[in-house]
């Protein structure tokens, strides 16, 4: 086996995303949102929905953000023949690592090259003071993580159509974000999690809704993809937070599809939200967190954590 870095070329971009969802479509069915990532000793264990699993140019291209932003962080493994089998995608943020992607094809499960993966990423995040993973049920996966020293903070999706029941409306302004709040976006994250997402925004803005509140009572901002999921939201304040949940599940129609992803037990404000919408809370895996607490009021991405 070769475990090589990933090079920011649409044939590596392809064969990660094709593998991907390869690994994603030989788990168990757990939900909308199962995920594969590939584990140590082999097995298809979950980190993150996987690239493949919309756009395909939208997942090319998110994957070479990645390259871009963390060469050190991207790998891909082959085997013999020059074939990929494995994929592993890791970023730094300020001192925050996190692990975005981790995923092997099952005919490669059990041979090592998930260990080998995810070494490589763990080594690339060695000098950061803190580790964020997003990690949907799987028992593997949760044993190996926690093995690699992250507290599990079990975890919860509200999914759902929403329907004639609304959140109240927010009791503040909630205007549309662009570009130049990127500074505000990076002030609540480093307050929240000790690093801005940095450039990740740049990639968040081309493909989300951004959503941003702003007073004297604090700073917020919510991204909402085009399927009714959010895709990160973090604030100064739960006061603030709610209001900009509610404003992204009211802008929906009626009857539309919402999801919102890794609501732990600290965001009780956002499950008062979600099932004022008429979504349903499922259990739904782990927020694994190592050396930070876990940040609140936030909803991390899956993919950008």
């Amino acid at each position: 086996m070769l475990v090589r870095p990933l090079q920011d070329t649409e044939e590596d971009a392809e064969a990660v995303r094709l593998l991907a969802e390869a690994a994603f479509a030989a788990e168990p069915a757990a939900g909308p949102v199962q995920a594969p990532s590939g584990g140590p000793g082999g097995g298809a264990l979950p980190s993150e929905r996987p690239p493949g699993a919309g756009s395909p140019a939208r997942s090319r291209e998110r994957i070479r953000h990645l390259v871009r932003t963390d060469p050190r962080g991207s790998w891909l493994a082959a085997d013999a023949a020059g074939r990929p089998v494995g994929a592993a995608q890791s970023l730094v943020r300020e001192g925050t690592w996190g692990l975005a992607l981790l995923a092997v094809l099952p005919e490669a499960q059990g041979r090592g090259v998930g260990r080998a993966l995810l070494e490589r990423t763990l080594e690339y995040g060695r000098a950061c003071l803190r580790g964020l993973i997003c990690c949907p049920g799987h028992p593997g996966a949760a044993r190996i993580y926690r093995a690699a020293g992250f507290e599990l903070h079990p975890a919860m999706r509200l999914e759902g159509r929403t329907g004639p029941e609304r959140p109240a409306r927010p009791d503040g302004p909630v205007v549309a974000g662009s570009a130049s709040d990127r500074d505000l976006m990076d002030s609540v994250d480093r307050r929240l999690r000790g690093g801005a997402h940095g450039p990740d925004h740049e990639f968040l803005l081309r493909h989300c809704r951004l959503l941003v509140a702003d007073d004297l009572a604090g700073s917020g901002y919510c991204y909402l993809r085009e399927q009714g999921r959010v895709e990160l939201l973090a604030a100064t304040s739960r006061r603030l937070a709610t209001r900009l949940l509610s404003a992204a599940l009211l802008s929906l129609p009626e009857g539309a599809r919402a999801a919102v992803l890794y609501v732990t037990a600290e965001q009780q404000w956002a499950v008062d939200v979600g099932l004022a919408a008429g979504l349903t809370p499922v259990n739904a895996g782990y927020v694994c967190l190592r050396g930070m607490r876990a940040p609140s009021p936030y909803i991390p991405s899956g993919g950008f954590l």
